[in-house]
């Protein structure tokens, strides 16, 4: 099945405690560095795998980020080839200032498969002391190749409640798209979901607008 095919519904996981065998550094060639204050387009459209989003990535920017604009550049980290064009984005950010949350991690296509996205993960998540998790994710069943990253570092699916915040939580309706995407021993090694915290919740109907 192709991932275009797949609809978009919504997945959530959490992280408890974060799996250190699954760290790895960066391939040699390439580096990590943070998004620069005259690189936000840049940044913006390496987050877009459909460039038709973009009024909505702006308009989240304004929304989430703007004001706390100097958090935003001193966590948005690029991974960046040999070139300094940035080719990997993903940062950490305290949502609704109450939970920390995994946003907007993509590597570009031509990199995949060369462990950019596990570096990526590893350097964001490295850092962590118990008290600063969970850490919450939203995703997509589209993502399929990203969950089975996410479950390598500790995550888990979200199977319930079927609402979190103002956003339906597709546990569900997305196990059959997982099923049929992911070979069947990835599929078949998930860990169990978990039901979602009252901590993620109650953060969640803080505002209307998602925050991750």
């Amino acid at each position: 099945m192709s991932k275009h095919s797949i609809p978009p519904l919504n997945l959530f996981m959490m992280c408890s405690a974060i799996n250190p065998d699954a760290f790895r550094s960066l391939p040699d060639g390439f580096h990590f560095r943070y998004c620069r204050k005259n690189e936000l387009e840049s940044w913006k459209l390496l987050c877009l795998e459909d460039p038709r989003y973009i009024d909505f990535l702006i308009d989240y920017y304004q929304k989430v980020y703007a004001h706390r604009e100097d958090e935003f550049f001193r966590r948005c980290l690029f991974a960046c080839n040999e070139n300094d064009t940035p080719i990997g984005t993903c940062f950490l950010w305290n949502a609704y200032g109450k939970i920390n949350t995994l946003h907007w991690f993509r590597v570009l296509p031509e990199y995949e498969g060369k462990g950019i996205g596990r570096a990526l993960l590893t350097r964001v998540l490295r850092p962590l002391a118990q008290q600063d998790l969970p850490v919450f994710i939203h995703t997509h069943p589209s993502s399929f190749r990203a969950i089975k990253l996410y479950t390598d570092f500790g995550f888990r699916l979200l199977s319930c409640p079927d609402k979190i915040g103002y956003r339906s939580n597709d546990y569900a309706q997305s196990l059959p798209y997982l099923r049929e995407s992911m070979p069947e021993k990835v599929y078949a090694g998930l860990p169990d979901a978990l039901p979602a915290p009252e901590s993620l919740l109650d953060a969640a109907l803080l505002t209307e607008y998602e925050q991750f």
